[in-house]
């Protein structure tokens, strides 16, 4: 049970969140409870959710490689919940086979075909791991795949962010209502 309330919006009259749980119900089908949870501080919400939407539309990365990111940097982290998350917008808003999804949860980077998109999750899960171990030579695989400053910066910001929304998951215990079967696979039991 999550250690704080789902703060469900009754007669929301905010334009702002109303457009931000549009654009979730869009990309993955319904609105999470992982966004209630953050309801219960609206201000930081519009603000937070506001930012996670510019990194994921307008910078040098495209949808596809932001998702990809997010699945391997929240599994990486341990937040099932995350991790099916950006499982489900992987599969439902960005229509991928489930089964490339399947291959990625479990193969990991492994499962990816081309050097850019294996560049950027490199690059990715060592930031995520180890942020001051970052090298000139990782930002040069960044810049031969094709990133400038603006995607460098941009794809540093998206783990960071990605990394907070693990953290308050999975300190908050949000309880988990995506398809059990992206948790199981990405996180299989004894």
């Amino acid at each position: 049970m999550a250690r704080v309330s789902l703060a469900m919006p009754k007669d929301n009259q905010d334009p702002e969140i109303e457009g931000i749980l549009a654009w979730v119900t869009q990309m993955e089908g319904s609105v999470p409870n992982h966004f209630y949870v953050e309801l219960n501080f609206p201000e930081f919400f519009t603000a937070k959710l506001g930012a996670t939407k510019v990194l994921w539309e307008a910078g040098e990365l495209d949808m596809t490689e932001i998702q990809h990111i997010g699945i391997l940097v929240s599994k990486a982290n341990g937040c099932a919940y995350c991790t099916a998350a950006f499982c489900t917008i992987l599969n439902y808003g960005l229509q991928t086979a489930e089964d490339y999804v399947a291959s990625l949860l479990t193969q990991g980077i492994d499962s990816v075909q081309g050097d850019r998109l294996s560049s950027l999750l490199r690059y990715a899960l060592k930031v995520n791991a180890e942020p001051a171990a970052i090298t000139d030579d990782d930002i040069k695989q960044l810049r031969d795949a094709g990133l400038t400053d603006k995607g460098i910066v941009q794809i540093t910001h998206i783990v960071s962010d990605f990394a907070a929304y693990n953290r308050l998951n999975l300190a908050l215990k949000t309880d988990y209502d995506y398809r059990g079967f992206w948790q199981d696979l990405a996180f299989p039991g004894p």
